[in-house]
């Protein structure tokens, strides 16, 4: 008899279980839906920035794009809280450990960006600024690649994703 993935790697089936309920339920971690929050906020600041610089009154979208960092900012604390109980949960020299790590790096390299933009826009007031705006897009690049190591934690290494025994109840019947 095959054993299954789950009893032949203890240690992925650690890193699908959350560390405490305050991760989310197994299968169904928090971490994925907080880095939302920053994700949209940031993109939008980029959105606020560009329209602000054709603008005939930028200020309003200056004041918007601040506080949208700002938002992204709370947001992205509450992320990394979620992040750090699942990483937590991902076995030490493993290549699962050192992407997360990467990519907890990564991420927090894009929240110091952030608040060093948040520092320009509150030295500037409500103007739409050249250096925030490039800040902010090498933020939002370093962010992506993050994502994408995140989502290869995820999809491809499954932590945090429930075992295939649990999977197979969506598709009984088909």
């Amino acid at each position: 008899m095959k054993s299954s993935p789950d009893t032949a790697y203890p240690a992925m089936r650690s890193a699908k279980v959350p560390r405490s309920p305050l991760a989310g339920p197994y299968g169904h971690p928090f971490h994925p839906i907080a880095v939302t929050i920053p994700i949209g906020a940031w993109t939008a600041t980029l959105v606020f920035d560009l329209l602000g610089l054709f603008a005939e009154n930028p200020a309003p979208f200056a004041i918007g794009a601040c506080v949208l960092v700002i938002i992204g900012l709370a947001g992205a604390l509450v992320a990394v809280l979620f992040g750090l109980l699942d990483l937590s949960r991902i076995p030490r020299s493993t290549p699962a450990r050192h992407t997360a790590l990467l990519h907890a790096t990564l991420n927090a390299g894009a929240i110091v960006l952030f608040a060093v933009v948040l520092v320009i826009r509150f030295a500037i007031g409500d103007r739409i600024s050249p250096w925030a705006l490039a800040i902010t897009v090498a933020a939002l690049l370093v962010l992506g690649f993050s994502g994408w190591l995140g989502g290869k934690l995820s999809y491809r290494w499954g932590v945090r994703v429930a075992d295939e025994s649990t999977q197979r109840e969506g598709y009984i019947g088909a």
